[in-house]
């Protein structure tokens, strides 16, 4: 099926000022746009309660930002970035964040020109001693680097990145990391380390917010997808059809697909990370009903959600997912996903979005498309036109069909 969208329809005018370059003091106190069914309105995130459709079920991801920058200083005084993407070896993120003495990860290397040959070094001390952390790229892999790290001090490599490491704010904000951004760049609620990206639709929720949902019968689940730099790149093809999805692993228990499947209808997706999960369980629901398994190297491919006949429901999706983990005695659903979801696709899963405002000609841009529609002009034309901030230190919005 040839599939055309002209990336130039999912543009808008985004001045600069308009781009938050830092957070507000207080999370909650972020503006919130609300869209239902084409009526906009807006008011302050510590409201998000009261404006949720009633017992609506939010779906977080958990997912924790790493310091994943690595900064090294040849003794010619050149600076050499080195961005760690995701693990090589070994590569499941627990084994690679507990891992000693050497790791290889895949990295974007910043300044590599300068990287002729040879090792370079970060010499620090930890607890009274001196240590030393060395890199060696090994491998071209595209535009990325197989990088193998050696470290001789007694820490695995993810205290390692906590140690050494910046965390790696998003590069529109053109400015250098700053201590506030260690917390304010990660969601209270975030806990498994992975992501290079935050989820920034959860940057909004304080504790007392999270509190008041569950007070007034909203009840919360969580999903872990670890968000990759790709989340980033630029559409650059006429036809976002053509753009290469990034792809992104995440996990999923299965007593939590066993608690949405009494929700179907009422779920919230808080993030587009989130919803890309949701739906990528949809697809591997299909796939379990057709070849009865998901596995196929459990990675969703970009357009194979939209192979899922229209018959299908997200309650039949999911339960078909849960069905064959039970019987399998799995617990822990882990996959990869590569979905771009686009104008035209056909949501399974949640019916209601909490998300920031993104930029223009991106695929998050698309996904918002996909959700209301047309109607995304007018919610970006309301936000521009009163005040809101944008992008991932920006304000928010909550999307309900």
């Amino acid at each position: 099926m040839e599939r055309y969208f002209d990336i130039t329809e999912f543009s808008y005018p985004l001045p600069e000022e308009r781009i938050a370059k830092f957070p507000l003091a207080d999370r909650a106190q972020s503006k919130l746009l609300v869209y239902e069914r084409g009526r906009i309105s807006e008011d302050r995130f510590s409201s998000l309660a009261d404006r949720l459709p009633e017992g609506s079920m939010l779906v977080f991801n958990n997912t924790k930002v790493i310091r994943a920058r690595l900064v090294f200083r040849k003794e010619t005084g050149a600076r050499i970035e080195i961005f760690c993407l995701e693990p090589h070896d070994p590569a499941d993120y627990e084994r690679a964040f507990a891992a000693r003495d050497t790791a290889r990860w895949t990295c974007i290397v910043g300044n590599l020109k300068k990287w002729k040959e040879g090792p370079l070094h970060i010499d620090f001390p930890w607890e009274g001693a001196a240590y030393r952390l060395s890199a060696r790229s090994e491998a071209e892999q595209g535009k990325e680097r197989i990088v193998r790290f050696d470290w001789d001090a007694p820490m695995g490599f993810g205290q390692l990145l906590e140690t050494l490491g910046r965390i790696p704010i998003p590069p529109y904000l053109g400015r250098e990391s700053e201590e506030s951004d260690n917390t304010r760049y990660q969601t209270v609620y975030s806990k498994f380390e992975g992501s290079v990206a935050a989820p920034t639709a959860g940057l909004h929720f304080t504790p007392e917010i999270i509190g008041a949902l569950h007070a007034q019968g909203h009840p919360t689940e969580e999903v872990t997808l670890h968000v990759g730099a790709g989340t980033f790149l630029p559409v650059k093809a006429r036809n976002a059809a053509d753009h290469d999805m990034h792809t992104e692993h995440f996990e999923i228990t299965r007593s939590a697909i066993g608690r949405m499947i009494g929700r179907i209808g009422s779920i919230t997706a808080v993030g587009t990370t989130s919803m890309r999960t949701l739906e990528s369980l949809g697809a591997l629901g299909y796939r379990t009903l057709r070849d009865g398994t998901p596995d196929a190297q459990r990675t969703v491919g970009q357009w194979e959600i939209y192979d899922t006949p229209e018959e299908l429901d997200g309650r039949t999706l999911l339960e078909a997912l849960y069905g064959w983990m039970e019987r399998r005695g799995t617990e822990k659903l882990k996959a990869s996903t590569r979905i771009m979801i686009a104008p035209g696709y056909r949501f399974r899963i949640a019916n209601s979005l909490i998300t920031n405002f993104h930029q223009p000609q991106s695929t998050l841009l698309l996904l918002v498309s996909a959700f209301i529609g047309d109607d995304w002009k007018n919610v970006y034309d309301y936000a521009l036109g009163h005040d809101f901030r944008f992008l991932s230190y920006g304000d928010s919005s909550l999307l309900i069909r």
